[in-house]
């Protein structure tokens, strides 16, 4: 199956009790939570049945918050999320959370302008006065001027922004906050914000298809979301003055220019190298640091192993960048101090 019958099979169908369906299993695991990794996941729990076929891992795209709020609650074994976990997220946690990142991606701008043959070229200051709606069609000055020789249109532009709780949001609202105080006093950053204009549309998935489906629409999604969808991706103006495209080699720009510190979470927004792409990001896995369960343990550990070594391998066809080899020896590290029913836990290593 080609990249893009994958990605159309999961929109239709999710991976949620699917993926490893006929395959003995001795533990089973459930996670939930950011679309924004979602067809890697996906990807990943269908090649780990393969060499696991005890483990049985389930997954639930309902976006960041979601994953977070079912991890603190314990309905979940496993978290996703594309931002670290906030202080007072925090409240009612049995005891200490892993953030471990898995994977490199990037929240890209699509619109519906059909006949464009470039990328447009956007700023996060022009982004925030269109999510405010000061700029509200297409042929505004300040956009003809950042666009010579684009013949834009005459046309509303139509935003489209994420319903549901939502990392990609988080990312995307930052960067604009830092950029406009207006913004940040009216609108502010974090996975479920109020915008002043548009649509809302849940999940990556949502918003791909309201671009599509709505002539003159601009909105924010995931990398590989926008591929799959033949979308166009703007060109965003990075720290150092250059306008950048998200590809995997500007994505693992941000992500080498950036140390990862000991927490395993780190901002990647407006990263210093001068090919970057600004709104480059980590996606992390989420689990509590002591797991009761030994057998669910060492099931999860291994997963999670497997992800950040063999797994890497499968990222680049679906639009993702692996880790920086100095991140992967984080992640081991990390594991190493993961406990499950009173001992260390067991990779299979």
């Amino acid at each position: 199956m080609d990249r893009r019958a994958f990605l159309s099979a999961l929109a239709l169908a999710g991976c949620a009790g699917r993926c490893g369906a006929g395959s003995p299993a001795r533990v089973s695991l459930n996670g939930a939570g950011a679309t924004f990794p979602f067809p890697l996941y996906s990807k990943w729990i269908a090649e780990f049945q393969k060499v696991a076929p005890d483990v049985r891992l389930n997954y639930q795209s309902i976006g960041s918050g979601g994953g977070v709020r079912q991890i603190i609650a314990g309905t979940v074994d496993f978290g996703a999320t594309d931002v670290p976990i906030a202080a007072d997220e925090l409240v009612g946690a049995r005891g200490p959370l892993v953030h471990v990142p898995v994977a490199l991606g990037a929240v890209v701008v699509s619109y519906n302008l059909p006949g464009l043959s470039a990328p447009l070229r956007l700023t996060a200051e022009i982004l925030a006065s269109i999510f405010l709606g000061d700029v509200s069609r297409w042929n505004a000055p300040p956009l003809v001027s950042l666009n010579p020789g684009v013949v834009l249109p005459d046309e509303r532009i139509t935003v489209v922004y994420r319903s549901d709780g939502s990392g990609t949001t988080a990312l995307f609202t930052n960067v604009l906050s830092r950029a406009s105080p207006a913004f940040q006093r009216t609108v502010g950053a974090g996975k479920i914000v109020r915008f002043p204009t548009g649509l809302g549309a849940k999940g990556n998935e949502g918003v791909t298809g309201q671009i599509r489906a709505t002539p003159g629409a601009l909105a924010y999604t995931e990398l590989a979301y926008a591929k799959q969808s033949q979308l166009p991706r703007a060109a965003l103006l990075n720290r150092s003055g250059q306008f950048v495209e998200a590809h995997l080699e500007t994505i693992t720009a941000a992500a080498e220019s950036v140390p990862m510190p000991e927490t395993l979470h780190v901002s990647l927004v407006d990263a210093p190298a001068a090919t970057a792409y600004p709104l480059a990001a980590y996606t992390y896995l989420l689990f509590y640091r002591d797991l009761p369960d030994a057998l669910k343990g060492d099931a999860l550990a291994r997963f999670i192993w497997w992800a950040s070594h063999e797994g890497q391998a499968f990222a680049p066809a679906l639009d993702y960048a692996p880790l920086p080899a100095p991140v992967v020896a984080q992640v081991e590290r990390a594991l190493s101090r993961v406990t499950a029913g009173g001992r260390a836990v067991n990779v299979g290593h």
